[in-house]
Formats: structure tokens, sequence, C-alpha cells
């Protein structure tokens, strides 16, 4: 099997006007303490930058060495953002200046503004075409650095735009070639649970694949950057054999928020790796598409977070594991974002008329006890948020109702719903320790910086899972995983948003309780794109019906499904539809069989149990 890590580069670039030279942080030689963030490549940021996440302590320096184009006088410019200005119109946490050789310039950067734009850091006199660039932080509270800019012409600043801006870094960057990834039998694009899942099982049955993630590990919202455990059942239904293969290397620890050894992010690389059928490409984001004129996806490409270089996929049959729709979306799939209105499904919980709402996105964060030697304390944090004695939250540990961004556009403006989840972390905090007095014995551990989405786009297939199907457990020839979990639908704590008029961060939900229910296999296609299976939180459903299959164990069994199914499509030189209408004897007898390896273990065990009705 080959693994794709990719390797960090330097960009550069000589202008007519001056001498100037582009570095992206995010291809420092060293990041140090520093950490690659690819999460906002669409948004505003426009490219990985580097963030310094250090929980209030300042991290280790971000350095590289570059070569200038030539000696003299340099004035230095910094692509920041000043991320508490949402919320707070003074200086914000984010502090940081540039080094060179070790010598800070005298302009720190990254705690003004209020958008993403270019900052003055300072100048300095080169006796040497070779020197080190170093990012020094000065706070510990996530300043970020998207790109430095060296100039000897001190007017000769980069462009804001984004589109502008995206120009200017392909003609000051060595990565403008595309490179061939590859021609496969199925390219999977996502490595969560549901990726892995799909990609392996395509690839025992035989297919070549392509596992595509843009994160630097799999697991997605089970993994160490994010923390959460693994809900719904195993072993039950039609094909109880669908989904057993968590056996073979999922985490067998419950519990949201804990240590990150709990999450076995090394056990899924070694579980995918396994495969020799499958090529993995991590810190790869996709964001585009070649379509064919009957809408038929012909390849996909993707940036490399890390390096800036575009590769392209190609293959017959493609599955959509984002969670957030982006193949579908990019390939022109029908889609919905937001909830129902209570007419349209005749869902009794359902709203009665429709709007953009969805569920929220979860930064979670916890503490732990003190170490022999260490001493207490957290540095005073406030910036936009009053907190008091009736508002703030008395707990050494925030995991999945700390949940933000229900109203907001989840897509389009996620680096400030993920940065309202940290502001709130870090100053609910800030208050219960330095103005309450709690927790003397405890420091704050970790805090997610990559956001725990559940909801955005919901790719529409040939049937629309509703409420009444897993309510009133209505059957269908197609019926494939087992769904378990009760319609558990979030929205924001009407306390909390009463007393956070800036948005609140605290979730609550309602279930609503079912009997095992499966699924119908229509749900795992596009209705329009004809070579497009969907696995995980994008599949074909509504809002309320999401709430039940969203959870881990049975994104995985979706996973399965859609490996079977492109396996069939392979045998058959056919579609995903048609092996509804053709073929569907076949994939009813492959879900029975599953494509787990035995003997297994019996070593998952059905957490939150009262979920699940008699």
């Amino acid at each position: 099997m080959r693994l794709r890590l990719i390797p960090a580069l330097l960009a550069a670039s000589l202008s007519s006007q001056a001498a100037s030279l582009l570095v992206e942080a995010e291809r420092f030689d060293n990041p140090g303490g520093w950490t690659p963030d690819s999460q906002f490549i669409d948004e505003e940021a426009g490219s990985t930058y580097l963030l310094a996440h250090g929980l209030g302590n300042p991290v280790e320096d971000a350095s590289s060495r570059i070569t200038l184009p030539e000696r003299g006088k340099y004035s230095v410019y910094v692509r920041t953002y000043n991320w508490t200005s949402p919320w707070h119109e003074g200086k914000g946490p984010g502090a940081f200046r540039v080094a060179v050789d070790g010598k800070p310039l005298k302009g720190n950067v990254g705690n003004t503004g209020n958008a993403w734009e270019w900052q003055y850091a300072g100048n300095f006199k080169a006796e040497k075409e070779i020197v080190t660039l170093s990012l020094r932080d000065l706070t510990g509270f996530d300043g970020r650095c998207d790109a430095v800019y060296l100039t000897t012409d001190p007017a000769d600043t980069p462009p804001a735009g984004k589109e502008v801006l995206a120009e200017f870094r392909k003609r000051n960057s060595p990565a403008t070639e595309t490179a061939d990834g590859g021609s496969y039998d199925l390219v999977v694009v996502g490595g969560g649970i549901a990726g892995m899942h799909a990609a392996v099982s395509a690839a025992r049955l035989g297919l070549k694949v392509a596992l595509l993630q843009n994160r630097p590990v799999l697991g997605g919202n089970n993994s160490s950057e994010v923390r959460v455990h693994l809900g719904g059942a195993l072993d039950l239904g039609r094909y109880p054999a669908l989904g057993t293969m968590l056996k073979e290397y999922a985490p067998t620890i419950e519990g949201n928020a804990q240590p990150a050894a709990n999450y076995g992010d090394a056990d899924k690389l070694r579980w995918v790796q396994a495969e020799p059928n499958i090529s993995l490409f991590l810190n790869l984001h996709v964001n585009g598409v070649e379509t064919a004129p009957d809408s038929r996806i012909l390849a996909v490409s993707g940036v490399e977070t890390l390096s800036g270089r575009t590769t392209r996929f190609s293959a017959p049959l493609f599955c959509d594991a984002t969670g957030d729709g982006t193949v579908g979306s990019l390939a022109g799939a029908d889609y919905r974002i937001g909830r129902e209105g209570r007419d349209e499904f005749g869902e009794p919980s359902a709203p009665e008329q429709p709007d953009n709402m969805t569920m929220g996105t979860s930064v979670q964060w916890r503490s732990r006890e003190l170490n022999a030697g260490e001493k207490p304390g957290f540095p005073k944090f406030a910036y936009g948020l009053a907190f008091n004695d009736s508002t703030c939250h008395r707990t050494p540990v925030g995991e999945w109702t700390w949940e933000t961004g229900m109203h907001a556009d989840q897509l389009n403006a996620f680096e400030r719903v993920r940065d309202y989840g940290m502001l709130v972390a870090y100053s609910n905090w800030s208050y219960i320790v330095n103005s309450l007095g709690l927790f003397p014995d405890r420091k704050l551990d970790w805090v997610a910086y990559v956001g725990g989405k559940r909801e955005t786009r919901r790719l529409l297939g040939d049937y629309i899972l509703k409420e009444d199907d897993l309510v009133k457990r209505i059957s269908h020839e197609d019926a494939s995983f087992t769904t378990t979990w009760s319609l558990d639908l979030h929205f924001p704590d009407p306390e909390n948003s009463r007393q956070f008029p800036q948005g609140a961060f605290i979730a609550s939900n309602r279930h609503v309780f079912i009997h095992p229910y499966g699924v119908p296999y229509r749900c795992l296609y596009s209705r329009n794109v004809p070579n497009l299976f969907m696995a995980g939180r994008d599949i074909s459903c509504t809002h309320c019906a999401l709430g039940s299959v969203r959870v881990m164990r049975t994104t995985a069994m979706m996973g399965e499904v859609v490996g079977m199914a492109a396996a069939l499509c392979k045998r058959h030189a056919t579609s995903p539809r048609e092996i509804y209408r053709s073929h569907l004897p076949e994939l009813k007898s492959l879900m029975s069989q599953g494509t787990a390896r035995h003997p297994l273990p019996d070593n998952q065990r059905y957490n939150e149990g009262h979920h699940l009705s008699d």
C-alpha cells in the first residue's frame, strides 16, 4: 500500500519592481510548536496556515532557512488574522513576531484588525543571502500566520482580495503543475469512519481504491483531533455482519473529550495500510471536480495542504465521505441544508416552517490533574464574553454539549464557528479558575482546534430517509445497514441563548426512540450524479432522520455497503442505481456475509444503550 505524507516546500518569487520573497508558513522547514491548520482553505484564509495553539502557553518557534534574492534592507509583511475581532473591538490574544536569525523584528502582528490581512512586522538589513526566518509566539492563544512576504520596496505589499491573492500565490509558488495521482476503480474522498470502511470494504472485494483525507490522521470525529466516541450498535438487524469490521481495530474505551490515546489513531492507520489495494493520501484537500456531459464525475483534484501542489485522481466511481458533501456539491449533485418544514414529509419533529438551522459543531476540551512540580493557574482571558457566577459552567471538561454554529454558515464561515468554540472554552475556564478559584489542582490540558461537525449538506438520492421510516418502521426491499440511535436532534440551549446574545455555545437535545431499522440502499447514491456514492452524515435524509444515522458505528456500516455496491458496479460495468434495479440480490448476499476478517473479538459494546428501544 502507498502512503503519501505531503512534504514541506518553500515558495519564492522575484518581482520586477523589487527583490521579494513569498514564504508560505505551512511550508516552513520546522513548524516547532505551531500547528498546520488546513480546515479553512476554501474560506477567506485561502490556504493552510500555522496556528499557535498553546492553551495560553507560548509555543516553540516555527523556523525555516530561506534564500533571499539579494542582500539589502527588507520590509516584512505577515498575512494574519485577529481571531477574536468578531466579539471584541480591542487588541486580541494572538500576538506574535517575526524573527530573522534569532532577532525579533519590532512589530507585533496578529492581534489587531478584523479580517485576514497583511500586517507590517518590521524591517531588517540582510548582509547575507541565507537567513533563518522564525515565527515567535507571544501568548499561546491561537495566533495564526498564513504567509510572510519580504521585499526591498516597502510599498510592495501583496494583494489582499481572495481571488487576486490566489493568483499571486500561483505565480510565486513552485507547485503550479497538476500531478497525476493515478487511475482507480473507486476514489473515496474523506477518511473518517465512513470513508475508511468504504475503502477497506471495496479493497477486500478486489477494487483498486484511492482514499483521500484532508487531515494528517484518519477517523474524523473519532480521531484524537476531535475525540467523539463511537455511537450506535452492532450485530443487529437484517444484516448483522455489517459493521463488524470495527472489531478489527476500533477503540474499545468509551467517552468524549478523553485523552488522545483513547481514540487509537495509530490503529486506524495500520488497519487501512494493511490493505494492499488501497493507496492512502493524507493531507490532501479535494476542491475540484471534472464532470462529463452526462454529469458523471471523471476526476477529482485536491491541494496537498503542506505543499500547495494539486493532484488529480480519476476513476469510474466516487464516494463522497467528506461529511460536507463537498464532492457532490462540486459535481452539481442535488442537496439540502437545514430543516425541512413539517408539512413536506409529515415529520412531527420538524419545525412548522423550513429554515437553515443545522445541528452544530462541538469544540470539546478537557483539563487534567497537575503533575508533580507543575504550577497552577491560567492567564486571564476576556475578549468579548462576560461570564459571571450565574452564566459560567463549573466543570473540568467540556464535551459534546459545547456546541456552536447552529444558526451559522458552517460551510463558508466555519473558521468563525470554530473560533467561537475556542473563545468560550478559554473564557469560561479563565473565569472559574481566576475569579472563582475552582480547580486549583488542575490544568487545561486540551482544547480541540478541529471542530466536530454534525450537519451541513445532505446529498439527495433516489430515496430520502425521513422520520416516518424510522418511527413507523416502514419496510423497504433494499433495506441495508441498520440504524439504532434515536432521532437525536440538537438545538441551542434556551437559557444559554438568553445569557449570550453573541451566540449559544451549549446545546440541548431531544430523543425520539426507534427500533433497529434497515435504511434503504437508495439513500447511498446521488440521484443526479450517476457514479457518485455517499457515506456518512451527507447521505440522503431529512434533518430529522439525520439525528439517527449520523453516529459512527452506523456510518461505518454505510461505508461497508458502499464498498460492496462499488464492487458489483465494477463486476457488471454498471452504475450505483442499476445495482438497486438489477443486482439487488447480489448486494443482499454480500451484506449477509460482510467483509470482516474472522475470528473477531467481542470488543465493541453499545454505548448509551438507553437510546435503543426494546
